[in-house]
C-alpha cells in the first residue's frame, strides 16, 4: 500500500482539526505542517504528491493531539511569527499577536529615521518587541525587562537567536527605581490590561494556556501598569522621548487623560487594523 502523500495528509489534518478549531483549521495545520515538519505552503505545492513517512506523520500526530487537547498550537509546536520573525514561545509567555505588529510598526514610522536611539520594552514577554524594533531602528539600543525569570530566559534565547544586542534585566513595571536623569529615548509596553470580569468573553485556549500575571489587572484599576510607566517615564525619558502602550480597547480615553494629567503632551490614541482602539502614544514636553 502506497504512503499516504504529504498532500493528502494535510487535507485529513484540516479535517481533524475542526472539531478543535473550527474556520482556523486550515492555517492552524500550515503551521503545523511547516514548524513541526518543515513542509510550508511553497513545498506543499511543488511536492505534496511525495509520501509522508512514519517519522514525520508521527511528528505531525503529537502536535495536533495537544491542539485537540486545547492547547494553543503556537505552544505545540514551540514558536509564533511576529513581523516576518519566528520566535521560541511556552507557557511562560503571551503569544505574540498580529495586532501588536502595529505598535512596533508606528514606533518605526515616528523614530525610524533617527539613530543611536535608546528604549525600554517594559513588560517584554517573549521580547517581540524589543527584538523587531532593535532590527527596524538604526544602531538602537534596547533595554528590556520582565519579573518572570522564564520569560527573560525565553527572550533572551529570541535575541540570541535573532541576533540581537538588548540589555535584559530583571524589573517589576510597578517597582522601577527612579533614574536620576533621563536614560531612554522612548518607552514600550504592552502591559497586562484584561479586567478579570472580561475573562468570561475570552477564548478558553488563551485563559487556560496563556500566564495570568501577563494579561490581567484588578476590575478597580485597569490603568494600573500605565500609570506606574508614565510615572517612570518622567524621569527617565529624554524632553521629547516618547511613550508608546498597547491598550484595552474599551479605556482610549482615559489612558490619553491620565497620559496628560501626568505631565505628557500630544497624547493620541489609535486604532489597529481591525479597527479597534488598541494604542496610545504620547511626548514628554521639551523644558
Amino acid at each position: 500500500m502506497p504512503a499516504t502523500s504529504i498532500r493528502d495528509y494535510l487535507r485529513s489534518t484540516v479535517a481533524t482539526l475542526q472539531k478543535a478549531v473550527g474556520s482556523e483549521a486550515e492555517a492552524t495545520a500550515r503551521i503545523i505542517f511547516e514548524d513541526v515538519a518543515g513542509y510550508d505552503r511553497r513545498f506543499i505545492f511543488a511536492e505534496g504528491d511525495r509520501g509522508l513517512s512514519d517519522f514525520r506523520r508521527l511528528q505531525i500526530d503529537a502536535a495536533v493531539a495537544r491542539v485537540l487537547a486545547g492547547e494553543p498550537v503556537q505552544y505545540a509546536v514551540g514558536r509564533a511569527r511576529f513581523m516576518g520573525m519566528d520566535f521560541i514561545v511556552n507557557r511562560s509567555v503571551l503569544i505574540p499577536r498580529p495586532e501588536t505588529e502595529g505598535l512596533v510598526d508606528m514606533i518605526v514610522d515616528r523614530l525610524g529615521r533617527r539613530s543611536d536611539l535608546r528604549g525600554l520594552d517594559a513588560g517584554t514577554g517573549s521580547g517581540c518587541i524589543a527584538v523587531a524594533l532593535s532590527r527596524a531602528l538604526p544602531f538602537c539600543n534596547m533595554t528590556a525587562i520582565d519579573f518572570s525569570d522564564e520569560a527573560l530566559l525565553v527572550a533572551k534565547t529570541n535575541a540570541e537567536t535573532l541576533k540581537c544586542k538588548i540589555d535584559f534585566r530583571k524589573a517589576d513595571i510597578l517597582d522601577m527605581p527612579h533614574e536620576a536623569m533621563p536614560v531612554y529615548d522612548f518607552i514600550v509596553s504592552n502591559p497586562p490590561y484584561i479586567r478579570h470580569s472580561e475573562a468570561a468573553d475570552m477564548e478558553k485556549r488563551v485563559l487556560d494556556w496563556e500566564p495570568g500575571s501577563a494579561l490581567f489587572v484588578p476590575d478597580d484599576d485597569p490603568l494600573l501598569f500605565y500609570r506606574a510607566l508614565a510615572r517612570y517615564g518622567l524621569s527617565t525619558l529624554t524632553p521629547g522621548g516618547s511613550i508608546f502602550f498597547e491598550i484595552n480597547k474599551n479605556f482610549p480615553d482615559e489612558t490619553v487623560a491620565m497620559l496628560i494629567e501626568t505631565g505628557y503632551a500630544d497624547a493620541t490614541a489609535s486604532r489597529d487594523y481591525l479597527g479597534a482602539w488598541r494604542f496610545v502614544s504620547a511626548v514628554l514636553p521639551k523644558e
